[in-house]
């Protein structure tokens, strides 16, 4: 099995379309990159929820998901579902957040989600972050949309059970929902840690992918 990203780290950028989707979808692997990386340097964007009660879950949780980092949220206000006829200001949001950093890293939703924000944010990010790595993390719901992914940050059985617990702790006001809940996300992050030999693990889809593997000049 092939091992990239043990490197430096300088910074990453996490967008979710909604309060909790890069908690949902990345918890595990935020809290990995931060403990393991003091300091580290995250922005992250959120298109929808700001001025509430949404907002405010959204930065204690990022909070707690990114121990000791250096996170830079913004929460924004565009209307929940409705992000393709809000696309300007979508767009705009992004190209802001591409002029204040160059990450070395995104964790966004994947391009092909069933969900129209969250399909629709993932499309928006290689327009503004053209030579970056995009993980795109998955959602579970009753769309059915969970596909095959091409990438996998494993999880301590330790990190697997903390992402659970701060999920339950920020966020209240999504306890009522009858997919949120410990089997499945702890059931989700089993599935994924079979399938890359690990005990639970976070899953990504990568649409592109650079390698740096060395270079050799014959001329020399």
């Amino acid at each position: 099995m092939i091992r990239l990203g043990a490197g430096r780290l300088g910074g990453i950028v996490a967008v979710g379309a909604h309060c909790d989707d890069i908690a949902i979808g990345a918890g595990g692997t935020l809290l990995t990159l931060c403990l393991a990386r003091p300091g580290l340097r995250v922005d992250a964007l959120v298109l929808s929820g700001g001025g509430g009660e949404r907002e405010e879950e959204e930065r204690a949780a990022l909070a707690a998901f990114c121990p000791g980092a250096d996170l830079r949220l913004t929460v924004l206000k565009l209307p929940d579902g409705r992000l393709p006829a809000h696309w300007e200001e979508a767009k705009a949001a992004v190209e802001e957040l591409r002029e204040r950093t160059d990450p070395d890293l995104i964790l966004a939703p994947r391009t092909d989600d069933a969900h129209q924000d969250h399909r629709g944010l993932a499309r928006l990010l290689p327009t503004a972050f053209r030579d970056h790595l995009v993980l795109g993390y998955e959602i579970v719901k009753w769309d059915g949309d969970l596909g095959r992914p091409s990438a996998y940050q494993p999880l301590t059985p330790e990190i697997a059970e903390e992402k659970v617990r701060l999920l339950q702790e920020h966020y209240a006001s999504q306890r009522h929902r009858p997919w949120y809940d410990r089997e499945a996300f702890l059931g989700l992050a089993r599935i994924r840690g079979i399938e890359c030999h690990a005990r639970y693990a976070e899953a990504f889809a990568v649409t592109k992918l650079t390698l740096d593997l060395g270079t050799f000049n014959l001329g020399e």
